[in-house]
């Protein structure tokens, strides 16, 4: 029944770590429609941009203003003024009227100043390249867009109007409506300060709503890209949110995935499976009263197998197969969590030298000692101790800063300085450790290795300004 029960909980855990990785593939599916939407848009507005500047180097220009209106309209426009979902690029003078248009020779007559727009650039000379909150177009017949405006500036600085380009929100609309939601995803782009300025599925009425305090919009501006679960204010659907502050622009792209369409297939198999197993786990049960006894001998032995195999059989500590284990097990997590992950190399002071002069019995019976110091001073289960080989062993110290790691490692070198165990071949006259200690927070592109190279570092330092020390790595922890 126990091993029926174990079964069952394996099952479960095996479909738990199937949720999760339900929830790691929408994750990265979600990151990736975000990039590419977000490389899409920047793309195009960076086209736009330089259209725009163009325009303002071609304003200040006399040669190009006195130049006849169609000549003049070719110099200043290229062909960036003629892309799909973009409106007409404008020079607006100071008083918001066009006088300047790219879709006639003969500006079209309408005031702009005031648009939102215009008043940030008249009242900030550092603007820079601005991006509106959404609004009803005048002159396309009230289509939904969003202005990307530059300040013009007169020689001596003071204000000469406004060169802008209207992009058709239809831009953002049909981009989205590319992308694979689920039937109950979203895909929204908003201004940092929490305009919404196209949402998939589209809906008009959320247009240009400002979503700032809404807690989802609270996690978009918290950090520059993340993932987190919450449940949307606007449809009451949950979802598990992705989302990428644009590194040069105000806005934000947010692609998120309903916990529904993300757990719809995880939950056919795991009913699926879930009743197989519990069919099997029965079974089992009753094939397990007639073996029970053969089973146990059986569970017993292979146990005792299983110990020999990952331990070292004269310290009962960790082997150094285990040791590769839990280190590449270790690091994964430090790098999924970006915790500190710590590492101890803890060798023998000058023990060719003991087993030189007292024999290897006594040598084996020292490193006992030494390794019965290193278990008692490891507390935390997450912890962990090995015989990396020789005289030499390695303590494991996940979630451990660079100063606990120290303070550990200064336990273990006083316990064992504390043993009192005889050296004639040592300074110290005792046997006595060295301690090299590291603490590393692990990039994407970093494996083990360098941990364990700053804590052999320091080990070699220890060694080499007196023994009997704890030397902690100077490289970067966090």
């Amino acid at each position: 029944m126990v091993t029926a029960l174990f079964m069952t909980a394996l099952c479960a855990a095996s479909l738990y770590q199937s949720r999760l990785d339900a929830m790691a593939r929408a994750t990265e599916t979600s990151r990736n429609l975000a990039v590419m939407a977000q490389r899409d848009i920047e793309r195009n507005f960076e086209l736009y941009a330089l259209s725009l500047q163009a325009v303002i180097d071609g304003v200040n220009d006399p040669e190009v203003m006195r130049s006849v209106p169609r000549l003049r309209h070719e110099m200043l426009f290229d062909r960036a003024a003629t892309a799909t979902y973009l409106g007409s690029i404008l020079v607006l003078d100071a008083a918001g009227n066009i006088v300047i248009d790219s879709g006639s020779d003969v500006p079209r007559k309408a005031n702009f100043a005031d648009r939102k727009y215009f008043a940030v650039h008249r009242d900030n000379p550092s603007a820079g390249l601005y991006i509106s909150d959404p609004y009803l177009s005048r002159l396309r017949g009230g289509s939904p867009s969003i202005a990307l405006s530059r300040r013009i500036s007169r020689p001596d600085g003071s204000f000469a109007g406004v060169a802008m380009v209207a992009v058709d929100l239809e831009y953002f609309h049909h981009l989205f409506a590319g992308l694979s939601l689920g039937s109950h995803g979203s895909v929204a782009l908003i201004g940092r300060d929490g305009a919404m300025i196209m949402r998939q599925p589209y809906d008009r009425h959320l247009i240009g709503r400002n979503i700032r305090d809404a807690s989802t919009f609270r996690q978009f501006i918290a950090a520059p890209e993340g993932s987190f679960s919450d449940t949307a204010t606007i449809d009451g659907v949950k979802r598990l949110y992705y989302f990428r502050n644009f590194p040069h622009l105000p806005l934000i792209i947010m692609v998120a995935s309903a916990h529904s369409d993300i757990y719809a297939a995880w939950q056919h198999r795991a009913l699926t499976i879930g009743s197989l197993m519990a069919v099997c786990a029965l079974g089992f049960v009753g094939l397990s009263f007639a073996l029970g006894a053969q089973l146990r001998r059986r569970m017993r032995a292979e146990s005792e197998l299983a110990m020999l195999a990952r331990t070292d059989g004269l310290t009962g500590l960790n082997n150094r197969r285990t040791l590769g284990e839990i280190l590449d097990r270790e690091w994964r997590h430090a790098r999924r969590t970006r915790s500190v992950f710590s590492l101890l190399f803890v060798d023998v002071d000058r023990f060719k030298a003991y087993n030189d002069t007292y024999g290897h019995q006594a040598g084996d019976d020292a490193l006992a000692a030494v390794a019965r110091c290193i278990g008692e001073n490891i507390r935390r289960p997450a912890d962990s101790a090995a015989r990396y080989g020789g005289e030499e062993f390695v303590v494991v110290l996940p979630d451990t800063s660079p100063e606990g790691a120290a303070s550990i490692g200064e336990k273990i070198r006083a316990a064992i300085s504390d043993l009192a165990i005889e050296h004639a071949g040592s300074e110290y006259g005792r046997v006595t450790a060295s301690i090299g200690a590291a603490a590393w927070t692990p990039d994407e592109d970093e494996d083990v290795t360098a941990v364990i190279r700053a804590a052999d570092e320091a080990l070699y330092n220890a060694k080499a300004t007196g023994r009997n020390k704890v030397a902690l790595s100077t490289a970067p922890a966090a």
